[in-house]
């Protein structure tokens, strides 16, 4: 999946969190299929997203308008957050129960 940011538009980091809320949204519809590599392709998405918008940040700021249009964008991407974990719960038991009992090995 590929989310275009226009970088010649003032408006440009609200088009981040706007991207994250998208992806965020495609990875709660994905967990709700339980579709867990789909889950992780939108987490990567996040991911990439996120460290643009750190890099991009470090050179802009919001306008007063903007910073409540993302305090609502990040409520959401919360909410979503929580209804993923929520379904991936018994999915993410179930894959630590089949290493109960195993020697952990970290590389």
């Amino acid at each position: 999946m590929q989310i275009q940011i226009n970088t010649h538009n003032p408006d440009r980091l609200i088009d981040f969190y706007k991207a994250i809320e998208t992806s965020s949204a495609k990875m709660l519809e994905a967990a709700r299929l339980s579709d867990w590599d789909g889950v992780a392709r939108y987490e990567g998405t996040c991911a990439v997203l996120i460290e643009q918008l750190r890099h991009q940040a470090r050179n802009e700021q919001l306008a007063p308008e903007q910073r409540k249009e993302k305090a609502r964008i990040m409520q959401r991407i919360l909410r979503n957050d929580a209804q993923i974990r929520v379904l991936a719960e018994p999915w993410i038991a179930q894959f630590e129960h089949l290493f109960d009992g195993q020697p952990q090995v970290m590389h």
